[in-house]
């Protein structure tokens, strides 16, 4: 089974910037699909942002849309969460999320964190003023 590590949580004022990283390891096959969510205290988890290796197409929650953007670093082996003009609203514990293989069906269900199969442990975000 793949082995995730998020980092790069934090604590900053509204409008500031987070780059939060997830090194993946153990991946069997080259291809896979990945997302982030985040988790607020005493709420249900929710997706942010998903995409798959080798894949044209991103995914956003619509409260991120515009302000994160999700990629892989150039050694293919870390996905990469860029959160700018953060808000109140986004603090929460950030977790990386990963299913082997490469999917065409992934933008059906990149939202639901129950189609993943490896989570990493969590990366705290914390936005106030």
């Amino acid at each position: 089974q793949a082995q995730l590590m998020e980092s790069g949580g934090g604590s900053v004022q509204p409008g500031g910037s987070l780059r939060l990283s997830c090194t993946a390891s153990g991946f069997i096959y080259n291809t896979h699909c990945m997302g982030w969510f985040r988790q607020e205290p005493g709420k249900e988890r929710e997706a942010v942002a998903g995409m798959c290796t080798f894949g044209a197409n991103t995914y956003y929650a619509d409260s991120v849309k515009g302000r994160f953007t999700i990629s892989q670093d150039d050694a293919k082996n870390t996905l990469v969460l860029q959160m700018d003009n953060l808000k109140p609203e986004d603090s929460g514990m950030y977790f990386c999320a990963a299913r082997q293989g490469f999917y065409s069906t992934f933008s059906t269900w990149w939202d639901r964190q129950s189609e993943y199969v490896d989570w990493g442990q969590g990366t705290q975000v914390t936005v106030s003023s």
